[in-house]
Formats: structure tokens, sequence, C-alpha cells
């Protein structure tokens, strides 16, 4: 037995398959138990481990071998206090030991074709999307490898809701755009795992089906409110929506989407060198 079943509970709860016929493997059991982080310790992290965590963060996949990820560390003081200013509800932005932000690049592409005689315009859709799936590829990487070293992180996907003001505090060119940041630090305080949608529901063969979507998250719901009930004072939007008779992660999420963030995305990209075409 290689003991999955637990850890497997405890991230669904569905009841599905235990794996436990699996071979054992550490790493897989560090990733079904892995948690955020927000608290930080006042421990320095060591600069070889940031500098191994980085390495392993640009060794992840890329398109092509296009390699359209960069990775900027933002330790001036100024800068971080500025960043941080920006969401005074996430604290943690500001205080964590390091903050890295992962850039979609695709600047150094186009750069390379004009460096080469060849003409290469990277502000397509296309260009546009690949830097962003390798920035989001590496900066998975480096929390998996930087969880095996004990550090605790908190990614901040929140920067692109500013993103004039953090490109601007951060000197980012043309066609260079964050696509999220990353706190990192050895924890304060436990974090709790995450209750994730039943499997039922995010994993398909052969056809995408999601007949059993409305029962399977009235269930989740419950599931997850007896484990991590949301506040009542963290309810969004009860003038607009109302108050609700039961306030779970759905009623949230739908609340969360139906005021939409990132309104500043698309015209900063296209007054950055993006045609999105």
């Amino acid at each position: 037995m290689t003991g999955y079943a637990d850890l497997i509970e405890r991230r669904f709860g569905d009841g599905g398959s235990s794996c436990d016929g699996a071979p054992d493997n550490e790493f897989i059991r560090r990733v079904l138990s892995r948690k955020t982080v927000r608290r930080y310790s006042d421990v320095k992290l060591d600069e070889n481990l940031l500098d191994l965590l980085v390495a392993a963060a640009l060794s992840a996949s890329a398109k092509s071998d296009f390699q359209q990820s960069s990775i900027l560390r933002v330790s001036d003081p100024a800068k971080r206090a500025a960043i941080g200013a920006l969401f005074p509800k996430m604290p943690w932005i500001g205080v964590s030991p390091v903050f890295f932000v992962f850039l979609g690049d695709a600047r150094r592409l186009q750069r390379i074709g004009e460096l080469r005689g060849k003409p290469v315009n990277n502000g397509t859709l296309e260009g546009f999307f690949n830097a962003s799936v390798d920035a989001a590829l590496a900066m998975q990487t480096m929390i998996l490898c930087a969880e095996t070293a004990g550090l605790g992180v908190c990614p901040i996907s929140v920067i692109r809701n500013e993103v004039d003001r953090v490109a601007a505090i951060l000197e980012l060119p043309d066609l260079v755009f964050p696509v999220v940041g990353l706190c990192l630090g050895y924890p304060q305080a436990e974090g709790h795992v995450s209750l994730r949608l039943p499997r039922s529901v995010t994993t398909h063969r052969d056809r995408y089906d999601d007949s059993r979507l409305p029962q399977a998250l009235d269930d989740y719901d419950r599931r997850r409110d007896a484990v991590h009930a949301i506040p009542k004072d963290q309810h969004r939007s009860n003038a607009k929506f109302g108050e609700a008779d039961f306030y779970g992660w759905s009623e949230d999420k739908a609340r969360q989407a139906a005021d939409a963030e990132g309104a500043a995305f698309p015209p900063h990209l296209r007054s950055h060198g993006f045609t999105l075409d």
C-alpha cells in the first residue's frame, strides 16, 4: 500500500479512486498535499537556494524551445513597497521575504528575428499565448521545487489588475508583460489543503461531458463548507446580488467572476506592441 488514499480524500473528498495501486512516489505525495502560504517567518532565504529555484523554473517545458518566459525578482525596497501599496488587502505581497514576477516575454523572440535578419511579428495572439504559457509553466515549476525545500508560496495573479502601474514600476518594455507574481518564504503558520472540485467534473475521457455539474457542485459546496466555510464578512457583493440562503464556493466564484477583473489588461497589451491578431 502506498497510502495515497488519505491524501486524495483530503484533497478531493469525492470517494473516487485512491490510486493506492500506483507506485510509491514522495514527490507526488508532496503535490497532493501542497498548500498556499501567506504568512512567512523572518528567516532569510539562502541566495544559492534562490538561484537554484530560478534555474529549476527556467528548466520547465517551453513551446517550440522559444523560451518566452523571464523571471524578475523585486528586491528594491521602494519597488516592493510600491507594488504592495497597490493591493492593501494582500499585505503578504509587500512583506514576503522574496517576491518574483513571472513575465511573458514576446520581445526576446522578436529581437532575435531582428538580429538574425528574419522578420518576426510576435505581437500576435499566438505570441501572447505562447509567452503566457511559458511563464505559467516556469512559475509552477518553481512552486513545486520550492515546496520540496520546505518553503511556502502564494501566487499573485491580481497584479494584472494594476498592470499599467506594475509595468511602470518594473520598467517593462513593449512585448513584455506580467503574468503572475509569487511570494516566497519559510511558512510562519501551517496552511490548509484546499478541497478541489470532484474529479467526476474536471476529468473526461474521449468526450467532454458536464451533464453532472449541477448536482456535483451542490455536493461540493456542502462538503467544502463543512471544512472551510466562507465567513459572512467575506461574502461578496451583497448589495448587488442580495444575501444568499447558502453561500458556498460556487456562489462565491460566480459573484467574483460576475464582477470581472483584468479590464486594464487588454488595452495595456495593445498599447505595448500586441495586436493579438
